[in-house]
């Protein structure tokens, strides 16, 4: 929690990954908050949810997997954990069109509010900016500030300046921590 905070991706993502590829016997509510944070910095940081390793828990696995598809009961007490906020999340993320995740997260806000996740929610919206501005750039060498805010549908160029200057800004300081 406290690299995500920190604005740490690769170290939370690591750290999250841990706690749900850990052994456990059956999953429980710790492994299925992690799981949930796993996608939303996975979105942030990667642009998409990496594969579990076939380490992880067959237990863990199944649980994950039928959480994802439907409403399910956990065991102890009487939680509900309704996950297709997440995974819809990481597929009108794969769109990559801002209208679409955006109306996603507005219909699905309660749930994402809930869950104290709202605020890492609101980063993924954003990171999309910057995963097409990326996706743009292995496409063509050069682009007009225009270009890239036309593209991806920011209002003006001054708002795609921003954005690229970011990026630099967060490239410059993960560079920096390397050393």
């Amino acid at each position: 929690m406290i690299n995500i905070g920190l604005k740490r991706f690769p170290k939370a993502l690591e750290c999250l990954h841990n706690v749900v590829t850990a052994p456990m016997s059956t999953i429980n509510a710790i492994a299925i908050e992690a799981y949930k944070k796993y996608i939303l910095v996975a979105l942030i940081h990667l642009g998409q949810i990496p594969s579990l390793p076939k380490y992880t828990a067959s237990t863990v696995l199944r649980s994950l997997k039928s959480y994802a598809q439907h409403l399910t009961e956990v065991s102890s007490g009487f939680m509900f954990f309704l996950w297709h906020p997440y995974v819809g999340l990481a597929s009108s993320y794969a769109t990559g069109k801002f209208s679409e995740l955006e109306a996603f997260i507005q219909t699905n806000v309660e749930k994402f509010q809930t869950d104290n996740n709202l605020g890492l929610v609101k980063q993924v919206l954003s990171s999309l900016y910057k995963r097409n501005i990326q996706r743009l750039t292995q496409t063509y060498l050069t682009l007009s500030l225009q270009d890239i805010a036309n593209a991806v549908h920011l209002n003006t160029s001054k708002e795609a300046e921003m954005q690229v200057l970011q990026m630099v800004i967060f490239l410059v300081l993960y560079l920096c921590s390397l050393l």
